[in-house]
């Protein structure tokens, strides 16, 4: 585990009780080698996910107004689940600090998602309590700045489940997708699908993964009415 001391100065954090920061890194198989008990992060997790959500939502109902309930019910979910908040962890630099038990295998603790979302929110929560509400809202503006500036409705609509269940609605039967091109390198690669209602193409899309594209060419059959 790293000194601290590299998190403070990149933070710009003054702390006021660095034990409550060295708690937010450490995981419960600490506990175990230290002979200790609810020495880790799980209270602070618990506190940072209800101060994280809100600060998203928030700042999602002031830079997204045209957004409804449920587009932005759907985009904070995309914000904070947990593959995108381990995947914040590993972008910040929150694996040199963690600590954890000869129990478990460190490269496994580092590659685990719910270990990492779980520190995420501890830090969270861990910074509200030592710097004050202002403090920690900068802290998530700012590392979620790009993420929420970027975010847009194509991002949070389900077409593809909007598309499926206006066909079952009409016919009981389900689509399906095609890849039907790849191009670009494998790292930067370009996906081309097509949707299906038995043979008949009702649409096309266009992603930089085959998710993407998918949901583009349900957009696509949607705007031509093919239901």
């Amino acid at each position: 585990m790293e000194d601290l001391a590299k998190f403070f100065e990149k933070y710009d954090i003054k702390p006021h009780n660095r034990k409550i920061y060295e708690r937010a890194f450490t995981h419960s198989s600490f506990n175990s080698d230290a002979k200790t008990s609810h020495y880790d992060y799980e209270r602070l997790e618990f506190l940072g996910d209800s101060v994280l959500s809100f600060v998203i939502a928030s700042n999602l109902y002031i830079d997204h107004k045209d957004m409804l309930e449920g587009d932005l019910t759907k985009a904070k979910a995309s914000l904070v689940q947990s593959k995108t908040l381990a995947k914040l962890a590993r972008k910040e630099g929150f694996t040199q600090f963690i600590k954890i038990g000869h129990s478990l295998n460190k490269e496994n603790a580092f590659n685990n998602d719910s270990i990492l979302e779980d520190i995420f929110e501890a830090v969270i929560g861990a910074i509200y309590l030592d710097q004050g509400f202002e403090f920690v809202k900068k802290f998530i503006e700012k590392i979620y700045h790009d993420d929420i500036k970027n975010l847009s409705l194509e991002d949070v609509k389900d077409y593809k489940s909007i598309l499926q269940e206006a066909m079952q609605a009409e016919h009981r039967e389900s689509v399906s997708y095609k890849v039907v091109d790849e191009k670009g390198p494998p790292h930067n690669k370009t996906f081309y699908v097509e949707v299906y209602f038995n043979d008949l193409l009702l649409g096309k899309g266009v992603g930089a993964s085959k998710k993407r594209a998918e949901q583009m060419a349900a957009k696509d059959a949607l705007n031509k009415k093919a239901i």
